[in-house]
């Protein structure tokens, strides 16, 4: 996905970077609107963490570690590694994670490992100047990289198509989610869940592995 993505994902590397700069180790450092919808969009995606046995994740576009720091409070013991293209991301996600032998943060577009769950929050939603080819076709490489680094199951969110109008931005995605619910089921696994019933302008897909 790097070698051809790479003026991309600087670009979006340095637009997070410029975020965190301004706003420091809170949501809108991150591009979110506050703590609470934070807290409300990583309870949609853990729900693909199925039940309380110890389990390896892989947090793709993990900003500062806030979802570590969710999990931290609502699970008992897991491996947890996470990975930003914005080196200055990764940097404040090991200070504010300390030193923990469960714990991992990665400058990389990628994980370098296959782990029980993958996750992505976010991560599709600033295209900046991009098409909606050009971009539909990066989210579609990325949920490859994750389908291919899980072993039980993936969970990403995006905007949705479905947002009113007015209120969307030119610089945003907003995906189709029928379009990735469609191309999971076909795609990745039998088991999908598209979730689009909590009050966000965004969705939320799990594919769980058999």
């Amino acid at each position: 996905m790097q070698g051809d993505n790479t003026e991309l994902l600087g670009e979006v590397a340095g637009y997070y970077a410029a975020r965190l700069a301004e706003h420091g180790d809170t949501p809108r450092g991150v591009d979110w609107n506050g703590a609470e919808s934070q807290h409300l969009r990583f309870a949609q995606l853990s729900r693909i963490i199925a039940g309380d046995a110890p389990f390896s994740i892989n947090d793709l576009g993990c900003g500062y570690g806030a979802l570590n720091d969710y999990l931290r409070g609502v699970f008992p013991a897991f491996d947890f590694a996470g990975y930003d293209i914005a080196a200055s991301m990764i940097d404040t996600a090991r200070q504010r994670a300390g030193e923990r032998a469960d714990t991992r943060f990665v400058v990389a577009s990628e994980p370098d490992r296959v782990a029980d769950y993958g996750i992505a929050s976010g991560i599709f939603n600033v295209r900046l100047g991009r098409g909606d080819e050009e971009w539909l076709a990066y989210v579609k490489a990325t949920l490859d990289v994750l389908d291919r680094t899980s072993r039980l199951g993936f969970a990403f969110n995006c905007l949705t198509s479905y947002s009113d109008a007015e209120k969307m931005r030119d610089t945003l995605y907003y995906a189709d989610p029928c379009l990735l619910f469609d191309m999971c089921k076909r795609r990745y696994a039998r088991n999908v869940a598209l979730l689009h019933d909590y009050e966000l302008y965004e969705f939320t897909i799990l594919v769980r592995k058999s």
